[in-house]
């Protein structure tokens, strides 16, 4: 699994970088975690709003950090 956090460095982008990362070892997922920064391809996405979550290359969440359980209901189906 490809987990991507797009977000230019903000305190909600990091934030949301170690929330995810907390979600997904604690779901004992296989995954592969950046950051991306670089604002073309943040747009290459088609968000607008940062920070924002990507899971094999689709946005799940955008302009927003959601909560561990969140980050957990959104990842886990993901992994199936």
């Amino acid at each position: 699994m490809k987990i991507q956090i797009l977000g230019t460095g903000c305190a909600k982008c990091t934030k949301l970088y170690e929330v995810t990362e907390q979600a997904a070892q604690s779901l004992g997922l296989q995954y592969e975690l950046e950051k991306v920064t670089d604002l073309k391809r943040i747009m290459s996405f088609g968000v607008m709003t940062t920070p924002a979550l990507v899971v094999d290359n689709a946005v799940k969440v955008a302009g927003k950090v959601p909560s561990l359980d969140e980050l957990k209901s959104i990842l886990k189906p993901a992994a199936n």
